[in-house]
C-alpha cells in the first residue's frame, strides 16, 4: 500500500475539510394546517401524519 513520502501540512487538510458542512435539515408542508414541518414526520403543530390525527397536541 502506498503511503506518502512527506507529511501534509495542517493547512492543507484543513483546506481539504473546508467543504464538510452540515446542509440544512429537509422541510415540507402540512397538508392539515400548512405549517412547516419534516418529511415523514408528524406536524408537530396540529399532531396529524398522512390525514389522520395520531398525537394530541395541546395548544
Amino acid at each position: 500500500m502506498a503511503l506518502p513520502k512527506r507529511r501534509h501540512s495542517s493547512a492543507r487538510r484543513d483546506k481539504r475539510r473546508a467543504n464538510w458542512k452540515l446542509g440544512a435539515p429537509p422541510a415540507s408542508r402540512c397538508a392539515h394546517c400548512g405549517a412547516t414541518k419534516r418529511p415523514h414526520h408528524v406536524c408537530p403543530e396540529c399532531g396529524y401524519y398522512r390525514g389522520e390525527e395520531v398525537q394530541v397536541v395541546n395548544g
